[in-house]
């Protein structure tokens, strides 16, 4: 498994680096089988240090998790319990979908745009052809089916998950409502 482990303005020492390699080793092993990747990025903000961990699993799957506390290695270690807690629910599902599953999910990829927040402004000179761009990116838009896009959205906490149905191979979403239900779109 490839670690990626950085500080944003942080001096990563050597010593925090090894346990961050065995304490999120020893937690994916348990759950994950076959990991492929970890990002572990440490920052800080105002007097708390912060640590997002995102680990990309061998299913397609990606596993993130955040925290900030006073200290930096009760940070990532509060941040690994949370990725752990997570894994744990999802074990019985993601060995369920390993199982079935005998190759990576496809990946396409796709343009993803940062629009800026439109105001209301009362300025003549004003352009109207459309909102302002701000940032451009690749998306990757993975081939799974709907309960695995489901979890996938749980896992990365995302409220929105593009992906291409296994089933028929046509592009679908699954989102969180406000109700706090799973909302599904299927265009035929």
């Amino acid at each position: 498994m490839r670690y990626q482990i950085s500080g944003k303005q942080i001096d990563v020492g050597e010593a925090l680096q090894n346990h961050v390699k065995t304490e999120l080793g020893a937690t994916l092993e348990k759950y994950a089988g076959r990991p492929t990747d970890a990002q572990v990025i440490f920052s800080k903000s105002g007097a708390e240090y912060v640590c997002e961990a995102i680990v990309h699993l061998s299913t397609g799957l990606t596993c993130q998790a955040k925290s900030h506390t006073h200290e930096i290695y009760s940070a990532f270690d509060s941040c690994c319990e949370k990725m752990d807690k997570q894994l744990r629910r999802y074990k019985r599902r993601l060995k369920d979908h390993h199982k079935a599953r005998t190759e990576p999910v496809e990946l396409a990829s796709g343009s993803s745009y940062i629009l800026a927040a439109t105001e209301e402004t009362e300025d003549a000179g004003q352009d109207d052809s459309g909102p302002m761009i701000i940032a451009e990116m690749e998306a990757k838009i993975p081939s799974l089916s709907v309960g695995e896009a489901v979890m996938q959205m749980e896992l990365a906490h995302h409220s929105v998950q593009v992906f291409r149905n296994e089933k028929h191979g046509g592009l679908n979403v699954v989102y969180r409502r406000d109700d706090g239900n799973i909302g599904w779109v299927d265009p035929r």
